[in-house]
């Protein structure tokens, strides 16, 4: 079933900070573009990627893993293969304090992932870019 125009403009009204995994320093690549708009948008944006830990995007602490930012996080939003998704909600649902949304990119869609993570709680968005559907939906 599709995500609803509303339900993803209620999670880009309230989420403030967001973990970008599969954030990546390369301007050519999408994480890289989301991640600039997001930012410009005022949301807190804390990249996740293993090789570029401790060093910076866009200006932003890089983590290698969502275990390792010390802060809450209110939506991971994932750039990785549609396989790693269950791999991430593991991930995700280890976290304290929970993250309230998962969101995966466009292409980037797991229906057992999505069960699992509404099954805890979790409001889910898959296949959808948040620098696509702020414009179309916020302005």
């Amino acid at each position: 079933m599709p995500d609803s125009d509303q339900k993803i403009a209620e999670v880009l009204r309230t989420v403030r900070t967001i973990a970008v995994v599969g954030a990546s320093a390369n301007a050519a690549r999408p994480s890289f573009g989301v991640m600039r708009f997001l930012l410009s948008k005022g949301y807190q944006v804390v990249p996740v990627n293993p090789g570029h830990a401790g060093g910076e995007i866009l200006g932003q602490t890089v983590y290698a893993a969502l275990a390792d930012i010390p802060f809450a996080v209110d939506m991971v939003d994932v750039f990785r293969a549609p396989d790693n998704l269950p791999d991430v909600v593991t991930e995700v649902l280890k976290m304290e304090p929970r993250p309230k949304v998962l969101w995966g990119q466009l292409g980037v869609s797991h229906d057992g992932a999505r069960a699992t993570a509404e099954a805890a709680g979790m409001t889910v968005i898959m296949d959808h870019c948040p620098a696509i559907e702020y414009p179309r939906l916020i302005g």
